[in-house]
């Protein structure tokens, strides 16, 4: 009776020829001519569903993660008195276990040492979780480079402090870093040193710059209050990492929403101005650079940093907290000089921003790059993604993971959460607030079905959101149509009131094919209509926008190409145009009928069953109503045309 064999899949130190030699007493090759009875037959291999880790930064372990797929080698006919030997090398921490591997002859069977979620705590504690592993790692090793080469051997507060301002100024090739390696190998030590061995950004070159001179002062408080909120945050992800964690209902949003959203609360309510002001003057600009100012936030925040504070936030927020099914993201504009923050407005009005000159020294200051966790950029409409100087909006998108967007996750599936975002935002850069563009994420079975939006239900939306305004003639007007914000000229005119687009919210491969899997991308539903302001509470419009998508399933509205296939989407469109510029009441059969399209969606979101408590529902659409009654009710106010 022949010797019992097994096949072996290997993904670890016995891909090392040498290593499994000296464990089984055998050797192995993809060669067949060279297979004999001490080397067996090897063929590359995939594990689908599981992800390679490494919390002790010299193992490796296979996790499950239906997301991933590990890369290795099938090892063919191995006797099992060479089993028998590698299982005494793998050791305790491993189960040899039968799984399905992916080979270019098919799915294949073998044997693999694997491990499990509870085993890895068990033996490395608060230093494993499957979702956060590499990236802890990959933190630890980014901060030894910045140990080694910033003041090297130094151990002074000063020189600490120097390193951690450093890394902020880094902190966008450390997202990078992350993000791109976050399911595959490990990064090598060249591949880090070769990423982040840079010079520091200086902006001594604007110094002597007269058209910069006016405004260095406002862009080094925006650099401090920026480094402030992110030292913050850092710190309330590191201290309540596992509140956090259970508060995020899934690894596709945004983890650092809540920790943002304490920080940007805690800043808020602070004395901040007080410290940006004796950083400036205590560090006239002629004298210092960027990396100073850097420092001196980094140790403010050490100073003023409360973790009682923070917590009394974080359980205020959990108190509040109620998310829905649905996915949510938001875009933020905000500008001194509004319609005119871009061309060609900027050149009709001549306007010029006194503060920030309309964010032309952005990038020159690296606020991209201490501003990613709120997915900060210029936005100048030209669609130009390029670190160059440009005027323009300064927008934020928290969950934003690259500036040209093809890497976002949801920010929240809250809308009290996601309203609180918003508001803090818009109070933390006291940049006079313009415009607000909410996302929905679709469902699968909504898409392909979608319908274009009636046009009564579009005045109910631009009544709730479009920014009622008075005119000089004493008139209203809905003004983000009436300044043409929403109204494109290009291929032919068409309204941007809501748009579909895809969105892929990690990057990944999928098991097998060298491909995204299905689930990376998401479709979302973007409404782009809402005038941004102040003091707003935008929680019951998103529960509209979110009822309605479940209950009416609305598209693109209206689209160069929808235009011209229907004549009576012109009409409608010419009607509202028409309206906007000269709004009138809404009728109430109009109002309930809007009204129960949005109950309706809102008590179906969980697939026939409310995903919210039936009081909260009950005010959102009761806050609907209010709201639309009071524009309603504001028209009155218009003078006699008599």
């Amino acid at each position: 009776m022949g010797e019992e064999k097994v096949n072996l899949f290997i993904y670890g130190s016995l891909r090392d020829r040498k290593i499994f030699r000296s464990v089984s007493g055998l050797s192995f090759s993809q060669k067949s001519s060279k297979i004999n009875d001490k080397t067996l037959l090897a063929e590359l291999a995939f594990l689908p569903h599981y992800r390679k880790v490494s919390p002790d930064n010299v193992y490796f372990y296979a996790i499950k993660d239906p997301s991933s797929k590990i890369e290795g080698f099938v090892i063919y006919d191995v006797p099992l008195p060479a089993i028998a030997e590698i299982d005494r090398y793998e050791g305790k921490r491993y189960d040899r276990e039968t799984v399905r591997v992916n080979t270019a002859r098919g799915m294949v069977d073998a044997q693999a040492y694997l491990t499990t979620n509870e085993l890895m705590k068990k033996h490395f504690g608060d230093r494993f979780h499957v979702n956060l592993i590499h990236e802890l790692w990959l933190r630890k090793r980014i901060e030894g480079f910045i140990k080694k080469r910033t003041r090297p051997g130094e151990r002074t507060t000063d020189a600490v402090l120097e390193r951690r301002a450093h890394r902020e100024l880094l902190a966008t090739t450390e997202r990078d870093l992350v993000i791109s390696h976050y399911h595959s190998d490990a990064v090598s030590d060249y591949y880090l040193e070769h990423e982040l061995d840079r010079p520091l950004p200086s902006i001594k070159h604007l110094y002597d710059d007269v058209q910069a001179q006016p405004f260095i002062k406002n862009y080094l408080g925006l650099v401090i209050r920026q480094v402030l909120l992110n030292q913050f945050d850092e710190r309330i992800q590191s201290r309540y990492r596992f509140e956090l964690e259970h508060i995020r209902t899934s690894e596709r949003y945004f983890k650092r929403s809540v920790s943002l959203l304490i920080a940007l609360q805690i800043i808020n309510a602070g004395a901040v101005e007080m410290i940006v002001d004796r950083a400036l003057k205590a560090m006239p600009y002629q004298k210092y650079d960027l990396i100073d100012y850097v420092k001196y936030a980094v140790r403010a925040a050490d100073e003023i940093f409360d973790a009682r504070v923070a917590y009394s936030h974080l359980e205020r927020i959990r108190a509040n907290f109620h998310p829905g099914l649905i996915p949510l993201g938001t875009e933020i504009e905000l500008s001194n000089l509004g319609p005119a923050a871009v061309e060609p407005q900027r050149s009709i009005q001549k306007k010029n921003d006194p503060i920030y000159d309309g964010f032309r020294y952005f990038h020159d200051f690296w606020l991209d790059v201490l501003s990613w966790k709120l997915g900060g950029y210029i936005d100048d409409h030209s669609g130009t993604t390029e670190r160059t100087r440009r005027q323009g909006f300064l927008e934020l998108a928290p969950g934003r993971l690259n500036v040209s967007g093809e890497l976002s996750r949801p920010a929240t599936a809250d809308p009290w959460l996601l309203s609180q975002l918003i508001q803090e935002i818009i109070t933390f850069y006291n940049v006079r607030p313009h415009s607000l563009h909410l996302s929905f994420q679709l469902r699968k079975d909504l898409i392909g079905s979608q319908k274009v939006l009636p046009l009564d239900f579009a005045k109910c939306l631009l009544a709730l959101g479009g920014g009622l305004q008075k005119k000089e003639t004493g008139k209203f007007w809905i003004s983000r149509m009436g300044y043409d914000e929403i109204i494109r000229r290009k291929d032919g005119e068409e309204l941007v009131l809501a748009r579909t687009s895809k969105r892929k919210w990690y990057l990944g491969d999928d098991e097998i094919a060298d491909k995204p899997p299905p689930q990376a991308t998401a479709q979302t539903q973007q409404y782009k209509f809402i005038r941004l302001e102040k003091g707003t509470n935008y929680e019951p419009l998103i529960l509209c926008l979110k009822g309605l998508q479940f209950s009416y399933n609305p598209g693109d509205y209206l689209s160069v190409e929808q235009l011209r296939a229907s004549e009576k989407l012109r009409k409608d469109y010419q009607e509202l145009k028409k309206w906007a510029a000269e709004p009138s009441q809404i009728d109430t059969k109009i109002i309930s009928e809007f009204l129960n399209a949005i109950h309706d969606g809102l008590m179906n979101e969980k697939h026939c069953r409310p995903a919210h408590k039936l009081h909260y529902i009950d005010w959102a659409l009761s806050a609907i109503k209010i709201q639309l009654h009071t524009f309603n009710k504001r028209l009155e106010e218009l003078p006699d045309a008599s």
